[in-house]
């Protein structure tokens, strides 16, 4: 069994909690140190999270709530980040000089041309980025970053597409589940009996993020996808899971059961034997309501991009309606997707 030690930044938010709990009991990685808020710094892991250290084996239950420091987490290779932007900004290149691996879930580094920006179905040949941006920026470690949750279900449902018919242009809707706002990010009063419609940020991301993700690597950097999207972000009483809408025009006809034939053959990791891919990333629904969110996010582990009522769109060419689960796919579990696939790479 490979045992690589791996340091959690921002252990005891809602994201960090969900990495290390899906750590546990990791083939590969065995969790080794961990860092949360000043206030928490010294006590037992397990008293610093929200839910107690409910589920955690002892072995991190008993670990001692650290700074973002370096220094502290010396003797992890494997940085995983759950930390907010503003920190994640000054603290992320401090581990990477020091000659860490750091996989970040926060946005501050996604769209930097030398950082790879990945989801491993869609673009694992991105990670050749790390080359470039060790040189530019003399490290010996690197930053690989994982996209905004929304993102990861949009990408996962319109990449096999992309590669099978090319696209034009979409425009998306995404209903999004309270958990995505993080510990004390929404006022639960205020999604009784309503939704928002606005989501500060989400729209930039996603209408550039996916572009990136399905951009051609050459030289030394990313050439972004040429289409455009057109995103629409709104905030649902839900407790996880984001649901889409999404509109596309494709660059050449296709018919519907093309479609559906892309969707259920696209297994683009099944030679690499990841403990977290799923063995189908998107799963076709046939009924006609479904995905839900309470029925749904956790297909496949919540690893996985549940797709529904495809049909004609009048206006554009086809329209669906996708589900991921924005906490595990779109964030924790996309993180250690991505530090499975730069072991398997021979980056670790």
């Amino acid at each position: 069994m490979v045992s690589i030690k791996v340091g959690v930044l921002g252990a005891t938010g809602l994201v960090g909690s969900r990495i290390v709990s899906l750590l546990a009991h990791h083939p590969w990685f065995r969790v080794a140190a961990v860092s949360g808020g000043q206030r928490n710094h010294g006590r037992r892991y397990a008293e610093a999270r929200h839910d107690g250290g409910a589920g955690v084996p002892d072995y991190i239950a008993d670990l001692k709530v650290a700074a973002s420091d370096a220094t502290a987490f010396a003797d992890c290779q494997l940085i995983l980040s759950a930390l907010p932007a503003e920190v994640a900004s000054d603290v992320e290149p401090v581990f990477a000089a020091a000659g860490h691996a750091v996989v970040s879930n926060a946005k501050s580094y996604r769209l930097a041309p030398d950082v790879p920006l990945i989801v491993p179905e869609v673009n694992a040949d991105h990670l050749a980025l790390i080359d470039v941006q060790q040189r530019r920026r003399n490290w010996s470690g690197y930053i690989v970053t994982n996209p905004n949750c929304s993102t990861i279900v949009l990408s996962l449902a319109i990449a096999p597409l992309y590669a099978a018919f090319g696209i034009r242009q979409l425009q998306v809707t995404t209903l999004q589940a309270i958990s995505g706002a993080g510990y004390g990010g929404v006022d639960a009063l205020s999604l009784i009996d309503n939704v928002i419609p606005f989501i500060a940020g989400e729209e930039d991301k996603i209408e550039s993020e996916p572009r990136k993700l399905l951009g051609a690597f050459s030289n030394d950097g990313i050439a972004f996808a040429d289409f455009a999207i057109s995103a629409t972000c709104i905030r649902v009483p839900v407790l996880d899971g984001h649901l889409e809408a999404l509109s596309l025009q494709l660059d050449r006809p296709a018919q519907a059961d093309e479609i559906l034939t892309t969707w259920r053959d696209w297994q683009p990791l099944k030679q690499r034997n990841l403990p977290s891919a799923p063995a189908h990333p998107v799963i076709y629904l046939d009924a006609p309501d479904r995905p839900q969110p309470r029925l749904d996010r956790d297909a496949a582990g919540g690893m996985a991009t549940v797709i529904g009522c495809l049909r004609r769109c009048p206006v554009l060419d086809y329209k669906l309606i996708a589900l991921g689960h924005n906490l595990v796919r779109g964030a924790a579990g996309g993180v250690i997707l991505i530090a499975e696939l730069l072991k398997s790479e021979g980056r670790l």
